[in-house]
């Protein structure tokens, strides 16, 4: 039996009921194709089985067909150094590059670094996926160099009105919201607030105005005595908890900025004598896989990281084929375990 030819880009022309030019358009990201051909294209490539040849490939559109991932390091107690919340997410991403066809470099960085060096001209990648909460207005002037210089790129982050780049984000005022609502509804009011409250911090900094805004329906407001920064870690949990608990402040729940914070602001609550959820309740934020497991189970709000990692893959992809692209924002749902009386 002889050997089966391979697929060529003709094969593909026939099979769309398109010209050899329009499939090299589509292959190349060209933005000139309108949606419904590119789709029948692509639908062919899928049928047939076509394999790119990347190195001519990108002889001739001069891109590499590789994506970089800039992961930025967090505080643990291991040596991961990667924020559980981001595991998730980092799975997805990778599984829309393998979709898409392309290969995805993953480089670890320290935020202090120089992370905003040219991926493009070095031909290493067509464009950077940025993950990792850090100072915002510390890195905001690394995020207007990246623009100025026509790098492509989208964060993972808050959605901010005058940001530099694209952003793909959770709804972090509406989740802060429900989570003050649910607090306010076991009739709870003295909450207090575990990690920064500020614009350095605009994720967490929107969660706490949700939070403040729910309140403020009920005639109440947020104590800012009540109020304890803390980066996204166990450890910084515990030691905002024990601050809290030092200030000698009259509360009945802690609202913590993520679910690492919670996790250990209930350990050093647990310490002082105070019971979850008798005494005090506790909510988090994130839903990463131990929130389920903490005890006791913690209450969170659920940020959908498989669409986030699709989204941030398909808006890197779409700048790069030369689309318009705009910021996304997706919504957060509250999700209610036992830290907060859930049976």
């Amino acid at each position: 039996m002889g050997r089966r030819s391979r697929v060529t880009s003709i094969d593909i022309a026939h099979r769309a009921g398109v010209s050899q030019a329009t499939v090299s358009r589509v292959l190349s990201g060209s933005p000139l194709v309108n949606a419904e051909t590119r789709k029948r294209v692509e639908e062919a490539v899928r049928e047939l089985n076509y394999k790119v040849d990347r190195h001519a490939s990108s002889l001739r559109t001069q891109r590499s067909g590789t994506l970089a991932l800039l992961l930025f390091e967090d505080p643990t107690p291991d040596d991961s150094h990667i924020n559980p919340f981001f595991l998730s997410m980092l799975g997805s991403i990778t599984r829309a590059c393998a979709r898409y066809g392309h290969d995805l470099l993953v480089s670890f960085q320290q935020l202090s670094d120089d992370w905003h060096a040219d991926y493009e001209d070095s031909m290493k990648a067509d464009g950077l996926i940025l993950l990792g909460y850090g100072d915002y207005l510390a890195y905001r002037g690394k995020l207007e160099t990246l623009v100025g210089q026509g790098t492509r790129f989208v964060r993972w982050g808050a959605v901010l009105p005058d940001q530099p780049g694209i952003s793909i984000g959770c709804d972090n005022f509406h989740g802060g919201r429900l989570v003050g609502e649910h607090l306010l509804g076991l009739g709870r009011s003295r909450i207090a607030f575990l990690g920064d409250a500020s614009s350095h911090y605009p994720e967490f900094f929107d969660r706490y105005r949700g939070c403040d805004a729910a309140l403020h329906e009920a005639g109440l407001r947020m104590d800012e005595g009540l109020q304890v920064d803390a980066v996204s870690a166990e450890e910084a949990g515990y030691d905002a908890a024990r601050t809290l608990l030092a200030r000698g402040g009259e509360f009945d729940a802690v609202f913590a900025a993520s679910d690492l914070i919670a996790i250990g602001a209930m350990r050093a609550l647990a310490e002082s004598g105070r019971r979850v959820p008798e005494d005090i309740v506790v909510s988090g934020f994130d839903d990463i896989p131990a929130a389920r497991f903490a005890q006791p189970a913690l209450t969170t709000v659920f940020q959908d990281t498989t669409r986030a990692g699709a989204l941030l893959v398909e808006s890197l992809i779409a700048q790069i084929r030369g689309e318009e692209v705009r910021s996304i924002t997706l919504p957060a749902s509250l999700v209610v375990r036992r830290s907060t009386g859930a049976e």
